[in-house]
């Protein structure tokens, strides 16, 4: 799109509206729906621009995908934060996901959402599966903080339960599904929590003098 006389062209501010635009048009209505000469009209930008900046649609939907995981994680931390570390920051994982569940027009997780829309593309897949392993991270570190000697195995089921609820919730367009998710992260932490307590309580055998 041609700079009116006396504008300035700010290429940080131009390849960031190119990025809310692209988010916003793929979530609504996924990436194979979406042509670049779209994108190009809406963020007010040339498609020369764009694929200067990302090489290609699958290097804007990568893009897209990095900084939509960012902003994700980043709030999730910064809501933890005032909260003490231990069960109760575990389980208020949940409720942020419930919240963000109940929001209007919620269409599931872009993240995933693009994972299955790019049929496989491997720059948007390396970044999904980061995305994933960024929130195995998180839920590990949660644990150890909550006193789960062995966080890993319990972080996989946990992340398994907010996929699950996010998935469900996209399809039926009620909260249960991330109530139900609570509900069964409280059940699997609390067992967990027990057995290792029981472990740490266990005296050992006594030797036998015979």
């Amino acid at each position: 799109m041609p700079v009116r006389t006396g504008s300035t062209i700010d290429p940080e501010a131009t390849r960031a509206r190119v990025l809310d635009v692209a988010a916003r048009l793929f979530y609504e209505r996924s990436l194979a729906a979406v042509g670049m000469r779209e994108i190009a009209t809406e963020s007010n930008a040339s498609q020369l621009t764009i694929y200067r900046y990302f090489g290609s649609k699958e290097g804007l939907a990568a893009a897209v995908v990095r900084e939509r995981s960012d902003r994700i994680h980043t709030w999730l931390e910064a809501s933890l934060t005032d909260i003490p570390p231990g069960r109760d920051r575990v389980v208020a994982l949940f409720d942020l996901l419930t919240r963000w569940f109940a929001e209007q027009r919620f269409r599931g997780c872009a993240i995933v959402n693009y994972a299955a829309d790019s049929r496989g593309d491997q720059p948007v897949t390396d970044v999904t599966r980061r995305h994933l392993q960024r929130y195995r991270e998180l839920l590990e570190r949660l644990l150890t903080e909550t006193g789960v000697p062995a966080p890993e195995p319990l972080a996989r089921q946990l992340l398994l339960l907010i996929e699950g609820a996010t998935v469900v919730t996209q399809i039926d367009g009620t909260g249960e599904a991330g109530a139900d998710a609570r509900i069964a992260a409280e059940s699997l932490l609390d067992a967990t929590l027990s057995a290792a307590t029981t472990r740490r309580g266990a005296l050992p055998d006594r030797p036998s003098h015979e």
